[in-house]
């Protein structure tokens, strides 16, 4: 049994870390909520660019005259990459910025239909309720810094949950796990569903709660990987100029070179020479698994861009893929819809607990209710206060 001293330290604890960041966890639950079905959402109200569903499966178009189709769509722009759509593998998106270097929210998209070449639309996926809610969610519109206010509030809510589960044991030691004591006052039965539905979504909040940290962190990871790993791999070309259009082998002939460096597996994006997955003289093709967990994972080979050479393929480090598992791990989308719905019931039950947290804050007794409530515990009595009428 704790002494009442060390039980006393985790309650300030739990207290004080849960009250500074319960207001940010519910903004972000109620956020995250319908972020969980994002996809689904966008093709429900029609966001969602969607390839028509074709009697023959023509094959597929060549990338160099999708790229040059939409160059001509937005002929003002240049191309950082090109990505396909994981869930939808018939779509094809062409990113296209003012500059190479210009930051990902300049970056507008082409949407091509991957087996004919046919343009499909210019998305704009930085526009209606959606992107509000991923937003507030990300970073609350304030970039780096915001993301990483959220990564701190994250900590905070960790610190919570482990302390909340210290307390645990100690204040509810004479009644069975569970209990919800409906006989008596409001606020001892808040207090009893919140430490049950605590209990109930433990596992949950923290998987969730540890990887939303580590997805704030995700401009700092891919930096460090730039000037890590890219910086390392790509040192021998790093004075060499962007290479001329006329000058660069084609980008199907990029992509075949990095597909055939790494058999079974799939393209995910390719970075064209200058864009800030690359360096000047290359071509990165990011690729990823076919199982379930490795479809997760992206492992990029750079293609010299005049010769097409694969210069280097290497595995991405341990830090970026704890980043790349935590992004979909956060949102559920390991398992298809039924995970989806698993991780919407849990996510509404935490909004529970986080609300009957602040009720029970607000509603917190004077110290003179607080010693007499704590003598009826230890006494096992009767509620001195019901009976009262003062709750």
């Amino acid at each position: 049994m704790m002494r009442a001293k060390t039980v006393k330290a985790w309650y300030q604890v739990h207290k004080w870390t849960s009250l500074i960041c319960t207001a940010f966890l519910l903004l972000l639950c109620i956020t995250g909520l319908p972020l969980i079905f994002y996809h689904e959402i966008d093709h429900l109200t029609g966001n969602a660019v969607e390839a028509p569903v074709l009697e023959e499966e023509p094959g597929t178009a060549r990338l160099d005259a999708m790229v040059e189709t939409a160059r001509a769509q937005m002929p003002d722009r240049v191309v950082q990459f090109i990505s396909w759509d994981q869930d939808e593998p018939a779509l094809l998106y062409v990113g296209m910025a003012p500059e190479l270097t210009s930051p990902p929210d300049d970056t507008l998209f082409v949407a091509l239909d991957n087996r004919t070449g046919e343009v499909l639309g210019q998305p704009n996926f930085q526009e209606g309720v959606m992107w509000v809610f991923y937003k507030l969610h990300v970073d609350l519109y304030a970039g780096l810094a915001g993301k990483l206010f959220l990564g701190f509030m994250g900590l905070l809510f960790v610190a919570a949950i482990v302390s909340g589960v210290v307390l645990y044991g100690p204040f509810m030691r004479k009644l069975d796990f569970g209990t919800v004591r409906k006989e008596r006052t409001p606020r001892l039965k808040w207090l009893d569903v919140h430490n049950l539905l605590g209990a109930v979504t433990l596992v949950w909040v923290l998987v969730v709660g540890a990887t939303g940290v580590i997805n704030t962190w995700a401009d700092l990871v891919l930096q460090a990987w730039r000037f890590g790993q890219l910086a390392e791999l790509t040192e021998p070309y790093k004075d060499l100029p962007i290479p001329a259009a006329d000058e660069t082998i084609p980008v199907d002939d990029a992509l075949a070179a990095g597909l055939e460096a790494a058999p079974g597996m799939l393209p995910s994006f390719v970075a064209f020479p200058g864009y800030s997955f690359t360096s000047n003289h290359h071509y990165a093709v990011f690729m990823y698994g076919n199982t379930p967990l490795t479809s997760k994972l992206l492992k990029p080979a750079l293609v010299d861009a005049e010769s097409g050479e694969i210069t280097a393929i290497r595995p991405l480090p341990w830090y970026v893929t704890a980043l790349l598992v935590s992004q979909p791990l956060h949102f559920g989308d390991y398992g298809g819809m039924p995970l989806k719905i698993i991780w919407a019931i849990l996510d509404i039950l935490t909004i529970v607990v986080l609300g009957s947290g602040l009720y029970l804050w607000v509603t917190r007794r004077s110290p003179v209710e607080a010693r007499i409530a704590a003598w009826e515990a230890e006494n096992d009595a009767a509620p001195i206060l019901a009976r009262g009428g003062a709750e």
